[in-house]
């Protein structure tokens, strides 16, 4: 493989001369640049990203660490920043923290070493001392889908807020009046953010969210099999039970297959974080759809704008509800899983942190 000398030779021009062209510096010549160029490309040779990094101080690397990488969620997710990344001329690197603090921290820590240039974090909770302590110290960095309170770093997320509002107003609509929620960790924005928002929606209606109803997941799918067998050894269990994820969703769809009871027949179920195997469970589950690739794709620009000294914005985009079959919904008003409360391609509402 070529070399630097090799370039320099076939250009007839001194090492540093090839080094100034390949870094943009205005320093050479026309003639000199347009020799080394033409050596370049008839060499194929490829600059050392490594060597190039420890000159300029950027590596074009941007660090990811997500909660759950089994989360059909958090993959499609980092499969969009992987993409827009790469769009804009960047490199990921990706860590999966399975939902612990610890796991998280250590991510973080190798990625920071490893001198990345920004770093995007959905954190598993909010009591992290090196996240807040690289926030403090000036590391680009953006927090997608959870956000820790009071750190002053762009978060890039969806407002599921009017969408539980509307599957609650679809479910009493329907005739529910018992609404049970397997909510996620009480350490997470996005856990503690679904169930408040649960409750007050039931409170539009008239209706409450006893403490009994109320089962502590861990965005799992055994916590959702465990909660619901729980919910199901209640004296009066519930109508209906909405998972604060996909993965608790599925968990709780075991639970009563394994009992022998029906969905929706003897159990209504709905779930937060659509998926495309929803539409092939008998029934198709009725879910919150979030814009996940859109979310990606809005992390990435927010961390290269403040990574290349523009100012990031937070951007906060609206889920929407799926309605399908889960929730004794009538078959001829929700074969189709296209069917939905909001439209297909929501409008974006950019704010500061």
């Amino acid at each position: 493989m070529a070399g630097i000398k090799d370039v320099a030779a076939e250009a007839g021009v001194s090492v540093a001369t090839v080094s100034r062209v390949l870094n943009d510096h205005p320093s050479v010549s026309e003639d000199a640049r347009t020799r080394v160029l033409a050596a370049v490309r008839t060499l194929g040779y490829r600059p050392n990203a490594v060597a190039r990094s420890l000159r300029t101080d950027q590596t074009h690397t941007l660090g990811l660490v997500i909660s759950d990488v089994m989360n059909p969620y958090f993959t499609e997710l980092a499969r969009s920043v992987e993409e827009e990344a790469r769009a804009l001329g960047y490199s990921v690197i990706i860590g999966n923290a399975d939902e612990r603090p610890d796991l998280q921290d250590h991510h973080v820590r190798t990625l920071l070493d490893r001198r990345i240039d920004g770093l995007l974090v959905s954190p598993t909770d909010g009591g992290s001392p090196l996240m807040l302590d690289a926030a403090r110290a000036g590391t680009p960095m953006v927090f997608v889908d959870r956000w820790i309170p009071g750190v002053d770093v762009p978060v890039v997320r969806s407002d599921g807020r009017a969408a539980v509002r509307d599957l609650v107003a679809h479910l009493h609509g329907l005739g529910h009046r018992r609404l049970a929620i397997i909510a996620g960790p009480a350490a997470t924005t996005t856990g503690r953010e679904r169930v408040d928002v649960f409750r007050e929606a039931l409170g539009a209606h008239g209706l409450v969210l006893p403490e009994a109803y109320i089962g502590q997941g861990d965005f799992q799918a055994e916590s959702g099999r465990r909660v619901t067998e729980g919910f199901l050894d209640l004296p009066e269990p519930p109508e209906v039970v909405f998972a604060a994820d996909n993965l608790m969703a599925l968990g709780a769809l075991d639970a009563v297959r394994a009992r022998g009871l029906r969905v929706p027949q003897d159990l209504a179920l709905a779930a937060f974080d659509d998926i495309p195997w929803f539409v092939h469970t008998d029934p198709p589950v009725t879910a919150i759809a979030q814009p996940t690739g859109e979310l990606g794709r809005a992390a990435v620009r927010a961390l290269v704008d403040r990574i290349e000294g523009r100012p990031p914005q937070s951007v906060t985009l609206p889920a929407r509800l799926v309605v399908r079959r889960s929730c004794g919904e009538p078959p001829a008003s929700s074969d189709s899983p296209t069917t939905e409360t909001a439209a297909e391609s929501p409008a974006t509402n950019r704010s500061q942190p």
